[in-house]
């Protein structure tokens, strides 16, 4: 509502929606990120198998993630190692290789949370300090985060 009271858009996420802002109010242009979608590519769709090749542009959607379960069980999910592996294919990657990719990623370290998952950030810092902890005391720790003034939020 505030963007659109300034007279600027108010779609995006969260950081480009606050540098949009913090540049109308600084008076200096804001130059709208580059996406990374490719509108009107195909998708992949029907009978799936290993070889089929994923083509340039495709996303994580609901027909590969359903194929890709089916492949390696009810852990899969797309985390952000496949997140980044679909739009990273130039059209001669295939199915098989997004699984290999899957297996080839599992063991290693949580990448870092980005910074407008704030929620997402939180909860794994306090998962982390209370490993025992209920959901009604994690809720009840992120309203209590989430009341303090922005430059006194520190950790969990």
């Amino acid at each position: 509502m505030f963007a659109r009271a300034l007279g600027i858009r108010a779609s995006g996420g969260k950081e480009v929606l606050a540098a949009r802002i913090a540049a109308k109010l600084a008076g200096s242009e804001f130059v709208e990120p580059a996406t990374a979608r490719t509108s009107g590519s195909k998708q992949l769709a029907g009978q799936l198998t290993g070889s089929t090749l994923i083509p340039v542009g495709q996303r994580s959607s609901q027909v590969v993630r359903a194929w890709l379960t089916e492949q390696v069980g009810d852990g899969f999910h797309f985390d952000a190692e496949m997140r980044a592996f679909f739009p990273a294919s130039d059209g001669t990657r295939t199915l098989d290789d997004a699984i290999a990719h899957w297996y080839a990623t599992r063991d290693q370290a949580p990448r870092e949370i980005d910074k407008q998952f704030e929620f997402n950030r939180f909860t794994r810092a306090w998962h982390a300090r209370y490993p025992e902890g209920s959901r009604a005391d994690l809720l009840a720790a992120w309203s209590a985060y989430r009341s303090r003034p922005i430059d006194e939020r520190g950790r969990v």
